[in-house]
């Protein structure tokens, strides 16, 4: 595994790079994050696909790495601009990525954890406005 060669991927992800998935994930590689479940190195491309369609300025930062013999934990902060919302204002979303390795150092495993509510819905101008609401007469 060149974990240092995989957080240099996503630093540099762009729309035309998303065909390289396949030098670092097996074919057979499992992807879960808050909205998606897949299998297989086509339907992650998939989904980093799509990402670049919905939102501008994508970018990956990944802040700090731990690694053990079975695999890797990624902390990262995603960096992007909404075309629909937020009149294109600067966003991050910040997460954890947890990473197992096939013998050939490919991911097979990759699971996403990131809190939906804080990172994005409490961004979405009407639910937003309701979540932050809710959470203060909870609050009082």
């Amino acid at each position: 595994m060149d974990l240092d060669a995989l957080i240099r991927f996503y630093h540099d992800l762009s729309s035309e790079s998303v065909a390289r998935f396949p030098e670092f994930y097996a074919d057979d590689a499992w992807f879960k994050d808050p909205f998606n479940e897949v299998r297989g190195v086509a339907a992650i491309q998939h989904i980093f696909t799509h990402m670049f369609r919905k939102v501008a300025e994508p970018r990956f930062v990944v802040t700090e790495k731990v690694v053990d013999a079975g695999g890797a934990m990624l902390v990262w902060e995603f960096h992007f601009r909404v075309r629909l919302w937020g009149r294109g204002a600067a966003q991050v979303m910040r997460g954890v990525s947890h990473l197992r390795f096939d013998a050939a150092g490919k991911v097979t495993y990759h699971r996403d954890y990131w809190d939906t509510a804080e990172e994005l819905y409490m961004k979405l101008p009407a639910l937003g406005m309701l979540m932050r609401g809710l959470r203060r007469a909870l609050a009082a």
